[in-house]
């Protein structure tokens, strides 16, 4: 018996060796996205790294604390994933509510997910919350409903120009005074997404809907952020909102330069979004989010009132809640 105990302990042990070896390698690879952006594909998964090492630090402690490569391989990739994660995480935790003290603008970004498992509860939950402005993406296939169920209430639907449907919207209680596509075409590089102008008592605002392709392979991701951030340039900064699924967490250093070409400030805050529950075809799930790939921006005329995650619904992403008010 005794021999099967050590045998199972040196085989956690080594377990924790090649845990702590191989994550800590991705860990420091994905400092390389700082100048790669094949390597910055590594940097989303920063928390999945950093489970991963601390994991093997407490296989390490509870087997007897025997050896010293498997600690100094976890520090050094605890190390460097915390560098990639910190910034925004010390952001998140200063960002507080403000005080509602007159008129609010709520909006909700939400991915549908083509695959949605229950587009009834969506919808119901959506017309519970009863936000002024919605984002929707993936509003096809049998979420493709959910559009349609909201449509009384929110009866103008303003989405991308593109050859083919386009299943980025932006639904709103009022009628646009302005709106159209951001790019028609069939490109990589091409976006989908849609803008739409409101009129205010203080002054029009301009909210762009948008959805972005996958890090991986790296290059196009990158191009529509570029494109993007031209397209931006178009409408006044100020009282401009942007939401979307940009499948870019706030540790990559994609979405860190999108950060800077944007010229606004992201009011959503390490607010994981992806995954709920089952995400694939294969039925993959996690028991909780883990990457933060849902994002709102906002221009320097509003203030943010709330920035919260919705509840598991049947998409394989969280909805996201903001809640804004003039600055003035």
């Amino acid at each position: 018996m005794k021999t099967i105990l050590k045998a199972l302990v040196d085989l956690l042990r080594a377990g924790a060796l090649m845990l702590a070896a191989l994550f800590a390698a991705l860990a420091v690879a994905s400092q390389g996205g700082r100048f790669s952006d094949r390597l910055d594909v590594l940097t989303h998964f920063a928390p999945i790294w950093l489970g991963g090492l601390l994991l093997a630090a407490v296989i390490w402690v509870v087997t007897g604390r025997r050896g010293r490569a498997t600690p100094v391989l976890a520090l050094v990739g605890v190390l460097s994933a915390l560098t990639l994660m910190l910034p925004e995480l010390t952001a998140a935790a200063k960002t507080s509510g403000g005080k509602v003290d007159g008129e609010t603008l709520t909006v909700v970004q939400f991915n549908l997910w083509g695959r949605n498992r229950d587009p009834e509860g969506t919808a119901r939950w959506i017309l519970e919350t009863d936000p002024d402005i919605i984002v929707l993406e993936e509003g096809f296939s049998r979420s493709g409903g959910i559009a349609r169920t909201l449509a009384r209430r929110y009866p103008h639907r303003t989405t991308c120009a593109e050859p083919s449907p386009c299943s980025t919207m932006i639904l709103s209680k009022t009628r646009p005074i302005a709106e159209g596509g951001l790019s028609p075409g069939t490109s990589r590089a091409h976006l989908a997404g849609a803008w739409a102008t409101f009129g205010a008592p203080g002054g029009p605002f301009t909210v762009v809907g948008v959805h972005l392709t996958w890090p991986y392979p790296a290059g196009p991701q990158q191009q529509m952020t570029l494109r993007l951030a031209d397209v931006l340039t178009r409408f006044p900064s100020d009282r401009l909102i942007v939401s979307g699924d940009f499948n870019s967490t706030p540790w990559s250093f994609s979405l860190r330069r999108q950060d800077r070409m944007f010229g606004l400030e992201r009011r959503t805050r390490a607010i994981a979004s992806w995954p709920a529950g089952a995400f694939s075809g294969l039925r993959l799930a996690s028991p909780f989010a883990i990457l933060p790939i849902d994002h709102v921006y906002a221009g320097k005329a509003w203030r943010t009132i709330e920035a919260r995650r919705g509840p598991k619904l049947g998409s394989d992403h969280y909805p996201l809640v903001v809640t804004l008010a003039p600055a003035g």
